[in-house]
């Protein structure tokens, strides 16, 4: 069965009903396909202790700002998952789920997005599928001979899973320095927290409101021409959040050099000198999930589809939204989804009504 609408919006967390309240007020016809069953997207399924680097006065959606958490200035998690599924219910979105794209092609003057629910012929896509779901591990040698176990902050969950356990968190941004703090600050675990380069924290005043605004100012410098003066990368790495600031104050989260290989009970430097190891956490990072988009052959230099905007440069019915700055800044954040997603959905409606973006 074949579903006919003007825009499909691939993708139900924040960035994809950032997407629907913009689209919504331009009056377009759309659909947003979740492949979750249930609202919140990635928010749901992050470990318990996470909080937001930022009041809710910057984590909002447009049109509607996020209700205080009592007793949280940065609220958690679970909070952020209730935001968001009220938000869905709150301007009447067309969200169907668990529906999950396979595939994006071209079909003549449309797009057709094949689904494990049916297709969808549209006249523009905006893919916003976020990065959550496609967990960055670095190539380490002896990682096929570790007989302990490995996994990435998407599977990480809580302290107790590994007390009395020896454990190394690899990874010197804010998951890594969030899930060490975790873990060090919980009796009965030996850890090792291992890192490319020294932790760089940001100072213990700064919050997600200055990242957001260092990360305009760097679009902003970048579209003009000139070079980025500082930017996020000036300010530091590590949001200095309660937790983590404590355990740093306490002496409790001690960096060592990134290991040169994995043995098979634990890591090994290059001086020779070893750590035993129950478990390896990766807090690497992620890449963008594209692989829906891979019949429409757009992909270039470092798996990112070039872009104007959020535009798609090779196709112009392509908007992506949300995958990190290359699609706005900070736009892989709460506050930041709005701006891009105001854009796409402009420029999609003159698609429609133009032929011409």
């Amino acid at each position: 069965m074949t579903h006919t609408v003007d825009v499909v919006v691939i993708g139900g967390g924040q960035a994809g009903l950032a997407a629907g309240y913009h689209l919504r007020r331009q009056g377009v016809d759309f659909v947003i396909l979740d492949a979750q069953s249930t609202p919140g997207g990635a928010w749901q399924h992050t470990w318990d202790s996470l909080h937001l680097f930022s009041p809710v006065a910057f984590s909002s959606l447009p049109g509607w700002l996020m209700p205080t958490q009592s007793g949280e200035e940065y609220p958690d998690a679970g909070h952020v998952v209730e935001y968001l599924s009220q938000y869905e219910q709150r301007y009447q979105l067309p969200v169907q789920r668990p529906v999950r794209v396979r595939a994006v092609s071209s079909d003549g003057g449309r797009l057709r997005v094949e689904t494990d629910a049916g297709t969808w012929s549209a006249r523009a896509v905006v893919s916003a599928t976020g990065t959550w779901w496609r967990p960055f591990l670095p190539a380490v040698p002896g990682q096929e001979v570790f007989s302990g176990r490995q996994l990435h902050t998407v599977n990480y969950r809580r302290p107790t899973d590994f007390t009395g356990h020896r454990v190394v968190v690899v990874g010197g941004g804010n998951s890594g320095a969030q899930v060490a703090t975790d873990l060090a600050t919980h009796p009965g675990i030996d850890l090792t927290w291992a890192t490319q380069r020294p932790p760089r924290f940001l100072a213990d005043d700064i919050d997600g409101r200055a990242l957001f605004d260092a990360a305009t100012a760097r679009r902003r410098a970048l579209d003009a021409g000139t070079s980025d003066t500082g930017g996020v990368a000036s300010l530091g790495d590590i949001v200095a959040v309660a937790p983590v600031r404590e355990a740093r104050d306490a002496g409790l989260l001690k960096a060592s050099p990134m290991f040169s290989r994995l043995t098979a009970d634990g890591v090994e430097w290059t001086d020779g000198s070893r750590a035993d190891a129950d478990a390896v956490i990766w807090c690497t990072g992620f890449r963008p999930v594209l692989s829906h988009l891979a019949p429409l052959g757009l992909r270039a230099s470092r798996g990112h589809i070039p872009t104007v905007g959020t535009r798609a440069v090779d196709e112009p019915r392509l908007h992506l939204l949300g995958y990190g700055d290359w699609t706005g800044p900070a736009s892989a954040t709460l506050i930041g989804a709005g701006r891009p997603a105001r854009d796409a959905s402009r420029e999609i409606s003159m698609l429609l009504a133009n032929g011409t973006p």
